[in-house]
């Protein structure tokens, strides 16, 4: 059986590694389209922090890994994909044969159509290549100013306040991460931000990105000879939709991603937002399955499809669908939003629906002096969505809660007079929910 793997991310890696376990025999391919062995983009940050050096990136840190695996590394890109020939063309012209294929090809990182976009020191912060070049410019000091404030422009905006940078943030929404907090909290943590030095600009875009010209001073100099590019350390002016101006030595943009399937033109996969998969992960081709950021698998509670190009969710996706392809029935009982995110020092987490369903009940907990939230969705008895700020202790329990559909009974009416007993609900009505849930996936 020859199983191809496009994609060398976590999910691909993990899908890769299930699918030895499960078939020994096996001929399995994986192919990446960056000149690095497979690392995680999650652990970037921590790479510009100075916490790891580049190999702490790496998802496998054993040298021979793969090779002791019988796994094949593959250095391409996909081009496009022949169902009916059962292979894969690659951009160099090269093609790919498969009994069983596996997309698992993420996200790229969106830019906004901006004059200025491509000036020498505007940089995405997607790939290792992006994070070798943020480190030379955001230097102690230096003003960055970042595109984006949602859950991944969260995250590298924690690194560049390690490096000491004086950062501005601008943000299109009325909120930080406003596709995973509720308005209060999104609040809050803009404020909290602001507490800690950081310029935040909601409700505003990017319009222009202007060389500003004058004196470089020094760093710019040392930008200049470390790259060797004359133009790397120029200063620059971002002109904002509100009408006012920055002033930046370093652009980064995290304006989100989108999924990387342009290649499935034409190839009868079907398609919208993402790839379209039923819950053994497998697309409208049989034989041809999706896992991870590119994937739209059906939400947890709702049912619909729905992108969640988060981590964890591409490891659950990569098991299943590695299990199926080998031969084996496993099903994934729907896609869910897990976000935890530490901003500066304040951690907040959402599951599920945080915004809640039409009709349900829904309670909220504010401590704005504290910074400390708690917003909890209901429909019926049942918790379908929560969001939290500043209740470390409680974001395992509102994960099983979620994630285990479990019936509050009574319990709902009292989380409902007063949230913070939630701990209380978990161990009242818990017991065994979130294993049973577990036990429908492999682990």
């Amino acid at each position: 059986m020859k199983h191809l793997i496009i994609g060398n991310g976590p999910a691909g890696v993990i899908a890769a590694e299930t699918l030895r376990k499960a078939d020994p025999k096996a001929e399995i391919t994986l192919v990446g389209d960056e000149p690095e062995p497979p690392y995680s983009r999650m652990a970037i940050p921590y790479f510009l922090m100075g916490n790891i050096g580049e190999d702490g990136t790496h998802l496998r840190k054993n040298k021979g890994h793969f090779e002791a695996q019988r796994i094949r590394l593959l250095r391409g890109r996909a081009a496009s994909v022949d169902t009916k020939g059962r292979s894969v063309k690659l951009q160099d012209g090269s093609s790919l044969d498969f009994d069983r294929l596996l997309i698992a090809t993420g996200s790229h990182p969106i830019r906004p159509p901006i004059a200025g976009m491509d000036a020498p020191n505007v940089h995405t912060c997607w790939t290792l290549e992006d994070a070798r070049a943020i480190v030379k410019l955001a230097k102690s000091g230096s003003r960055v100013l970042q595109i984006g404030a949602g859950f991944i422009g969260c995250i590298i905006m924690e690194a560049l306040a390690a490096r000491g940078t004086q950062l501005s943030v601008v943000e299109m929404g009325d909120r930080m991460v406003p596709r995973m907090m509720t308005a209060k909290a999104g609040g809050m943590i803009r404020r909290w931000c602001e507490s800690k030095g950081v310029a935040v600009h909601c409700n505003a875009g990017v319009t222009k990105i202007d060389q500003a010209g004058g004196d470089k001073g020094l760093l710019g100099k040392i930008v200049d000879a470390v790259t060797g590019n004359g133009n790397a350390g120029a200063p620059l002016k971002v002109s904002l939709s509100t009408g006012a101006t920055v002033d930046a030595d370093l652009v980064i943009c995290a304006a989100g991603v989108a999924p990387n399937i342009d290649f499935l033109k034409g190839s009868g996969i079907a398609a919208e937002r993402g790839i379209r998969v039923d819950t053994a992960m497998q697309t409208s081709v049989p034989g041809i399955y999706a896992a991870g950021d590119v994937t739209e698998a059906a939400d947890f509670f709702s049912g619909k499809p729905t992108l969640n190009a988060i981590q964890p969710n591409a490891a659950d996706q990569a098991r299943i669908a590695a299990t199926n392809m080998a031969g084996g029935q496993a099903n994934l009982p729907g896609s869910m939003a897990i976000n935890v995110l530490d901003t500066l020092g304040l951690v907040s987490a959402s599951f599920g629906q945080w915004s809640g369903e039409a009709g349900g009940e829904s309670v909220e907990r504010v401590d704005e002096k504290g910074f400390k939230y708690l917003s909890l969705q209901f429909k019926g008895d049942v918790l379908i969505g929560a969001t939290s700020i500043g209740l470390t202790e409680h974001v395992g329990v509102l994960r099983g809660l979620t994630m285990g559909r479990v019936r509050l009974g009574e319990w709902k009416e009292r989380l409902l007079d007063d949230p913070t007993r939630i701990m209380e609900a978990y161990l009242a009505c818990a017991q065994g929910a979130e294993t049973r849930y577990l036990g429908t996936r492999p682990i």
